[in-house]
């Protein structure tokens, strides 16, 4: 199915006011659940949002103010909307979904000024049944030709006093890796930059997410709470802090998306961030292979004791590259070894360039054709570490060479900007790669907005306070901190979070170790993760004696990273988080659970009709204190059983259905 067309008569008389009011009207989804209204004010445009009859964004105004020229908020008219609903459905090369439906009605606001240059800006809003997005589209017009703007003012003045689970900063170039903060709405500080998405909890279990989706050409958006309304924040260009972003017309903004709906688990199944991205240019990505990865940085570049010396040397790499063919893992990854990269370089270490770095050539100890040709003997393909700095001067001698020598992708890391410029540089980066036939991962970089419709190599984004920094941090990472990932960070898409860890250890006696870090959720939660996360490259981090012969490990070797289905059968906030994906007939269940042992019990309706043989592995009684251990038992099941899970402390259960024939 396949519905664009403008709407009719009757439409248009149902979602518009009376013409004594032409300067409001009103917008609905298909189902009625979530209805918007505009109007026009003396002082401002005005909008505001109702979700199943309930003001959820009160009256908000939007404003645009620019460097040499009068803002964009007053004296303006309001000219004819154009109305419009589409109902399609869209192919993802890579997603959670195979297949997305796209159904939304939108309307376009045209809004031109009365005098002066009569600039003209159309407020475009898209209503879906699972949440509201708008946009500016500043349209080619013949007196104006370009901006720099200085800020854009998108209020969100959000109904009631819910509870705002968010990471909050104090500057605007930053990793987006922290701990998520729980406040009521009255209880945030002014002037706190709130990093997106954020997930605000109402009374009577209604959930909404504000974030960003299509960020292309712009700067990065935060939100800030100003006399009790939280206003949007752009990152500003480098150097200073009134320039937001420069363009000339037409453009458009990112879209500002409010996932709304009354069961959480609805905003982890959404797809409205991949529908409000263009599809991708390229029709070709057969070439694209998603999968999981060695990286032996995480385990502190472990090998066990050889003839050899271990570095940054063929047989280092041969002895990963090894392990990922045995067990069906489909990159190791290139990294370098004890804190230097596998390119030439005079930096000091990993987080830095220096005047003579150069990725076209590699440190003498080691020949990166001959890493790459024995590793597609062995069915395994090649990605690499680099820092960003260390490509961007030249990207196509960069990614030519790489794609000479073999080399399929690319971890590019320490980004910690989202300025328009950085912006433009990762679109850059990925545009170049696909050129090149490379798929591309960001660390140390923004959250996701939906750009794998677009660019469909953009395999995952860090952007989350992750794993690696149970390498260094006292306490390590608590499984409450995942469950804050989950119903946060993930709400915008593919996390990269150096999954993997074998050892898991009582939370009393977590330390910290560089080489062979430690674990605090159990096995069976780290197994969970795979299925909750959303990643198409997701790392199998720890070295290859951690796993093998290991309870569990036969489902890494197992789990997909991409899928045809997502449903979210149980979730609560801060608790725990069940997510079901299907894969071909297949489907894997994954559990995720806080601190404190529960009792869950868990429908399987979402299955087919028919029976599924089902293997299930749980926590081990003794989990308390051997983590590590967990049972596996194999069952019939159908869509009308309801399983019981006992899930411990840090705990989790992940389930693989196979339909019988």
């Amino acid at each position: 199915m396949n519905i664009f067309r403008m709407l009719p008569l009757f439409f248009l008389l149902t979602n518009i006011l009376p013409a004594s009011a032409q300067n409001h009207l009103q917008l609905a989804s298909f189902d009625g659940t979530i209805k918007f209204s505009f109007k026009l004010t003396k002082k401002a445009p005005v909008y505001k949002i109702i979700y199943k009859g309930k003001t959820i964004i009160d009256d908000s105004e939007l404003s645009l103010a620019f460097i040499g020229e009068d803002g964009f908020w007053t004296s303006l008219q309001l000219l004819k909307p154009i109305f419009k609903e589409v109902d399609e459905y869209c192919d993802l090369v890579v997603g959670k979904v195979k297949t997305a439906r796209n159904q939304y009605r939108e309307v376009s606001i045209p809004l031109i000024e009365k005098g002066g240059k009569k600039r003209r800006i159309n407020f475009v809003v898209r209503a879906f049944n699972d949440g509201l997005a708008f946009r500016y589209e500043f349209p080619e017009q013949e007196n104006w030709s370009s901006y720099i703007l200085t800020n854009e003012t998108s209020t969100f003045n959000v109904y009631g006093n819910p509870t705002v689970h968010a990471l909050l900063w104090n500057n605007y170039n930053n990793t987006h890796e922290g701990f998520y903060q729980k406040n009521k709405l009255s209880e945030l500080k002014t002037g706190d930059l709130m990093d997106l998405p954020a997930l605000f909890e109402f009374p009577e279990k209604v959930y909404m997410a504000i974030t960003e989706a299509n960020l292309r050409n712009y700067a990065g958006m935060y939100l800030t709470k100003n006399n009790g309304i939280l206003t949007s924040q752009l990152s500003p260009l480098q150097g200073q802090t009134e320039i937001k972003v420069k363009a000339s017309l037409p453009h458009s903004t990112p879209w500002r998306v409010m996932m709304i709906s009354d069961r959480v688990g609805a905003l982890l199944e959404s797809n409205i961030l991949t529908n409000l991205n263009d599809p991708a240019q390229t029709k070709d990505w057969s070439w694209l292979k998603p999968g999981k990865t060695s990286f032996h940085w995480w385990n502190g570049d472990i090998i066990p004791d050889t003839t050899f010396a271990p570095g940054a040397n063929f047989e280092t790499n041969k002895y990963y590259i090894d392990f990922c063919a045995r067990n069906g893992l489909a990159y190791h990854s290139v990294i370098g070894y004890g804190g230097f990269a596998w390119y030439q370089s005079d930096a000091p270490n990993y987080g830095a360039v220096g005047p003579n770095t150069d990725v076209t050539k590699t440190v003498p100890s080691l020949n990166m054709a001959e890493i790459c040709n024995y590793a597609q003997k062995k069915g395994v393909d090649i990605h690499v570490w680099v820092h960003w700095k260390a490509i961007y001067p030249n990207l196509d001698k960069a990614f030519s060479q790489f794609q000479k020598w073999g080399i399929k992708g690319m971890m590019v890391d320490f980004l910690e900007r989202d300025d328009q410029e950085m912006v433009n540089i990762q679109e850059e980066i990925l545009k170049k790669a696909a050129e090149h036939k490379l798929f591309i991962q960001f660390h140390g970089a923004y959250k996701s907005t939906g750009l794998h419709r677009t660019y469909p190599n953009e395999f995952t984004r860090e952007g989350a306070l992750n794993y690696e920094n149970n390498k260094w941090f006292t306490e390590g990472l608590s499984p409450n901190h995942d469950l804050d990932v989950a119903f946060t960070r993930l709400l915008a898409g593919a996390t990269d979070y150096h999954l993997g860890g074998f050892r898991a250890t009582p939370s009393k006696k977590f330390k910290t170790q560089y080489t062979r870090p430690l674990m605090i959720g159990t096995r069976s939660h780290m197994l969970g993760m795979y299925v909750v996360l959303e990643s198409y490259l997701q790392m199998v981090a720890d070295y290859p004696a951690a796993y093998e012969g290991q309870a569990g490990f036969e489902f890494l070797q197992k789990v997909p990273t991409t899928w045809d289905e997502t449903v979210v059968p149980n979730a609560e906030v801060g608790k725990y988080i069940t997510v079901a994906r299907r894969k071909n007939t297949d489907w894997y269940v994954g559990t995720i659970n806080s601190t404190e042992a529960r009792t869950v019990n868990m429908a399987l309706d979402f299955l087919p009709e028919g029976t599924y043989t089902l293997d299930w592995y749980t926590d081990a009684p003794d989990v308390d204190e051997h983590p590590d251990h967990l049972i596996k038992q194999t069952k019939t099941v159908s869509h009308k059983d309801v399983l019981t899970l006992e899930l411990a402390s840090g705990g989790g259960q992940v389930m693989h259905l196979k339909k019988q024939q």
